[in-house]
C-alpha cells in the first residue's frame, strides 16, 4: 500500500480539480466558521494545496502553514502568494517547528484521519496556543468511516485509497481534555447530497 506521504505528493496534481464534495464542504465550514474574525497569528496544520490557507491570509496578520508532503506544499506556494504566509513541511507526529504560546488560532482541516496518535496533536496545539486561544478542527465525520469510506483519488491505472485510522467522536473530545483543552462547540455537517445519510463531517472548536 502506498504510504500516505506518498499518496498525497501524487494527488497534489489534481486535488484542486477533481470532484470532491468533502473537500468542498470543509471550506465552506471553514468559511463560516471564521467570517469576521481576526487574529494576529494563525498554525495550519496540514495546509494542503493551499485550498484554506488563501481565507486564513485574509484573517490573519501572520499565517504559518504546515504540511508533509512536498507536492502539496509546492502547489499551495503557486496559488498563496501573500507576504504574511510562511510554508514549511513538517510531520505532524513529530515536533512541530514552532513556538511555544506563539498562536491564537490552530486550524486542522482533513488531517486527522491520517494520524494514529491524537494526544501528540493536542499535546502540540495545547503548546503552541497562547492563553484564550483556539484550535479549531474539522475532520471526515466517523460514521463515514465506519462505513468504509476514506480519502482516495482516481489516476489512470486505477483508485487510490489513502490508509487512515478512525477516531470516534469521544477520541478528539477525551485527548483535547487530557491535554487541557476545553470543547466549546461540536457540530455535524452534511453536503447538498448527502439527504438521509450520515454527516459527512464533523468539526470542533477548543479553547486553551
Amino acid at each position: 500500500m502506498m504510504s500516505i506521504q506518498d499518496a498525497y505528493n501524487d494527488w497534489s496534481a489534481s486535488y484542486d480539480n477533481d470532484r470532491n464534495l468533502t473537500r468542498d464542504l470543509d471550506r465552506e465550514v471553514m468559511v463560516e466558521a471564521l467570517t469576521g474574525r481576526h487574529f494576529h497569528s494563525i498554525l495550519e496544520i496540514g495546509c494542503g494545496t493551499g485550498k484554506n490557507t488563501m481565507v486564513l491570509a485574509q484573517i490573519g496578520a501572520r499565517v504559518h502553514a504546515l504540511d508533509f508532503s512536498q507536492g502539496m506544499i509546492e502547489k499551495a506556494k503557486e496559488k498563496v502568494t501573500a507576504e504574511n504566509v510562511k510554508f514549511e513541511i513538517a510531520d505532524l507526529t513529530q515536533g512541530w517547528p514552532c513556538e511555544s504560546r506563539a498562536y491564537d488560532l490552530v486550524i486542522c482541516n482533513l488531517v486527522l484521519e491520517h494520524i494514529e496518535d491524537l494526544s501528540h496533536v493536542f499535546s502540540e496545539a495545547f503548546r503552541v496556543l497562547e492563553q484564550g486561544g483556539i484550535f479549531l478542527i474539522d475532520e471526515l465525520h466517523p460514521f463515514r468511516q465506519y462505513e468504509g469510506r476514506k480519502a482516495r483519488f482516481d489516476k489512470a491505472e486505477g483508485v487510490t485509497e489513502i490508509p487512515a485510522f478512525v477516531h470516534h467522536v469521544s477520541e478528539f473530545v477525551n485527548a483535547a481534555s487530557n491535554k487541557g483543552l476545553k470543547l466549546v462547540k461540536l457540530d455535524e455537517r452534511w453536503h447538498p447530497e448527502d439527504e438521509n445519510k450520515p454527516p459527512r463531517l464533523v468539526s470542533f472548536v477548543f479553547e486553551k
